[in-house]
């Protein structure tokens, strides 16, 4: 039993040639390697990939408040339920994305029975009724929130983006949203997630916003950088400076949402222009691997701050910048092909 017989000869489990190593075990003793998944990632080669290389999921779109409470008093469990059981059956740790973010928000959460704007006092009991509801259902089981998502403005010139969130409540919704996730499980670590975070004049504010809330004694724990990088940025300089800086606070720093376009950043969504390639070429293959490279490099260096590195996909058969900013533009941000194979740049961050 438990060996496989070869003429007369019984090879045991034992000696059997191990099978390739994954993310998960080559970064063992630096940081969980996560990846986002929606429901349909969790069978067949996807599923098998997944539990191969990871040792964590974070929720695409599924735990996002538009998807999860779409009607005041009507929650949709389904696809985030699955996601959770899926990981808890493969022992892998869930990251929930995300309690609180401008977009994907139902619509009846600002608004009145009448349609007119709600009160602030009302929004921050719809926003606790919410966390509460959501933590609660996944206490135990999801081991960081990715809490607040995004509130930093893109204008240089102002401070928190401009939203119905800023505008009802001012800066108490960042405030609340902490405390609210906190008191309903005060177990999990909960993150303040953005994008840009390596950009000097963003991550000023960043830095600031963040010092602010851990001076007033809020319960913030870790920054999520998201890492949509491309070819172009961030430098090993930004990137060294970002980690170290937004660590000087005592945060856990987290990489959230890894990607590396091979397309300079992009904003506006727009689209395709006539005669404008999405050829995967050797030369930019053999750029997005030197990126690649570089970044793991600095990761490992910061292996006592940083507690998780988590890719944003599975692979190249699927990404989200498929479609934004430019739609029907391919492209090829992760480290695994669209036939699921491992790219150059997978060798190059697992070699070290």
């Amino acid at each position: 039993m438990g060996g496989l017989l070869i003429g007369s000869t019984t090879l045991l489990s034992s000696q059997r040639p191990a099978p390739d190593k994954g993310l998960k075990d080559y970064y063992r003793d630096y940081f969980p390697v996560g990846v986002a998944v929606g429901p349909q990632s969790l069978q067949g080669e996807e599923a098998a990939l997944i539990k191969a290389q990871f040792s964590s999921v974070t929720p695409e779109n599924a735990m996002k408040m538009g998807p999860i409470h779409p009607e005041e008093n009507r929650y949709y469990w389904q696809d985030a339920d699955a996601i959770v059981n899926f990981a808890q059956a493969n022992k892998l740790r869930v990251r929930g994305h995300a309690l609180l973010w401008h977009e994907q928000t139902p619509a009846w959460l600002f608004k009145d029975a009448q349609g007119k704007p709600v009160s602030k006092e009302v929004l921050l009991k719809r926003l606790q009724d919410h966390i509460t509801t959501v933590v609660n259902r996944y206490k135990g089981k999801v081991y960081a929130w990715d809490v607040v998502n995004e509130a930093i403005a893109d204008n240089p010139q102002e401070f928190l983006r401009d939203t119905e969130w800023y505008r009802i409540c001012g800066e108490d919704f960042l405030v609340k949203a902490f405390e609210y996730a906190h008191a309903a499980d005060p177990q999990a670590v909960l993150f303040y997630n953005d994008y840009n975070t390596e950009r000097p004049e963003k991550r000023e504010r960043i830095y600031r916003l963040l010092k602010k809330l851990k001076d007033a004694k809020v319960p913030v724990h870790g920054v999520g950088l998201q890492g949509h990088w491309s070819l172009q940025e961030p430098t090993e300089a930004e990137l060294r400076k970002a980690i170290e800086q937004y660590a000087s606070l005592g945060l856990q720093v987290q990489i959230t949402e890894l990607d590396v376009s091979i397309y300079p950043w992009e904003k506006a969504r727009r689209a395709k222009r006539p005669g404008e390639s999405d050829a995967y070429t050797p030369a930019l293959e053999q750029q997005q691997a030197a990126q690649y490279k570089m970044f793991f490099r600095v990761f490992r260096d910061y292996k006592q701050v940083l507690t998780g590195v988590t890719f944003w996909n599975v692979s190249d058969k699927y990404s989200w910048l498929d479609t934004y900013p430019v739609a029907g533009r391919k492209n090829y941000p992760l480290l695994f092909d669209q036939n699921m194979k491992p790219k150059k740049a997978f060798q190059e961050v697992v070699t070290f």
